[in-house]
């Protein structure tokens, strides 16, 4: 799958501005500020229908404008597939693929594949759990349209429990029987989410381990461990269990919306021992197994968006990073950086084609 040209129209700092794209690497530089991210935003915008790093649509338009278009034509299995974004202040975004109007967000999720490695992603290692859960739900739902419908049902039914639960306690009542319908569908959708983020993590620890190895040049040891509930029992007991506890809480406290991923490096959680060096490491790790996951089970390259991704990396690390997109199992390659002497100096060394675009005050200039 290749991008081959984009267009904005007053998205975040662009007032409109087109881009051509190579087939292998297309690097983006020039100083903070300039839009670099912005334009990797928009790549990643077009894949998943909203921004990476600011879900708030209107935060997305370009200040003193009404709307935003996103214009993006591809090459996937040498057709070609034009999508379109656009959003108007107050009201509904709306997705199009070859000028047809997609039903639902999520019937568009995993057509596009697409990772992205950002300084954002930090928040992997620094936040809650629910930022763990949203990486996981992120990467299966990219192949798996089931997952993401069972998962927006569940979502659905843990809300309308709580709701229930708060009613419970405003009006000092209690329905076990209207509780029951809802921890038997929690339970039902519940047990599916577990199973495939079980299965799924099977495959892919093994795959984040060995790609942490050749970063780190086999000098650290790091693991990957799913924690649920659900490994020790039913969702439909733990329910039942901690009835009680929901009830003074007024919210639902078990099922796979605890879930958590933990991250250790040497034995330690990572957040509090690994250094930013190797916080960094794990997560390109974290995500370049995640771009093998989604090859494997789509059979099509996903893009990968760098974004300044020589930051906190030293040199020999980033030769190991190069040198792993040096190959054939990658496809598109995006990359941002403040220093187009360096990021050249980089691309200059792997045997593929590559476009180097300067981003300033104007019009984007292709070096």
């Amino acid at each position: 799958m290749i991008l081959k040209s984009l267009s904005l129209l007053n998205y975040k700092n662009f007032e409109s501005i087109n881009f051509e794209f190579d087939d292998k690497i297309n690097c983006f530089v020039g100083n903070n500020g300039v839009g670099k991210t912005n334009v990797l935003d928009a790549i990643y915008h077009l894949s998943f229908g909203k921004s990476y790093f600011n879900p708030i649509t209107s935060q997305n338009i370009k200040h003193n404008t009404d709307f935003f278009v996103i214009d993006g034509l591809y090459t996937k299995e040498e057709r070609d597939e034009k999508v379109v974004i656009s959003a108007k202040r107050g009201q509904k975004k709306v997705i199009k693929r070859n000028g047809k109007t997609y039903d639902t967000f999520s019937q568009h999720i995993g057509f596009l594949p697409l990772v992205i490695i950002s300084p954002a992603d930090r928040d992997l290692i620094t936040e809650g759990s629910d930022t763990r859960r949203k990486f996981i739900d992120g990467v299966i739902s990219q192949s798996d349209q089931k997952y993401l419908t069972t998962l927006l049902k569940y979502s659905k039914i843990v809300a309308q429990r709580n709701s229930l639960l708060k009613y419970f306690a405003v009006n000092n009542t209690f329905d076990a029987t209207t509780l029951e319908v809802y921890n038997q569908q929690l339970n039902e959708y519940g047990s599916i989410i577990h199973e495939k983020r079980a299965a799924f993590l099977e495959i892919f620890i093994p795959i984040f381990i060995s790609r942490y190895h050749t970063i780190s040049s086999g000098h650290e040891k790091v693991s990957l461990t799913y924690q649920s509930k659900l490994s020790e029992t039913s969702l439909l007991t733990l329910l039942q269990q901690n009835l009680d506890k929901d009830r003074m809480l007024q919210y639902t406290s078990v099922g796979i919306h605890k879930d958590d991923l933990l991250f250790e490096i040497e034995g330690y959680p990572i957040k509090k021992f690994g250094s930013q060096g190797q916080q960094k490491s794990f997560l390109i790790a974290l995500k370049l197994a995640q771009f093998d996951f989604i090859k494997r089970q789509s059979k099509v390259n996903p893009l990968l968006l760098l974004d300044d991704i020589f930051d906190k990396l030293d040199e020999k690390r980033v030769e190991h990073i190069i040198k792993l997109v040096d190959d054939q199992n990658f496809g598109q390659l995006f990359i941002s950086d403040t220093h187009a002497d360096r990021t050249e100096e980089v691309v200059r060394k792997i045997s593929q084609s590559y476009k180097i675009i300067k981003l300033g005050d104007h019009e984007p200039e292709n070096l």
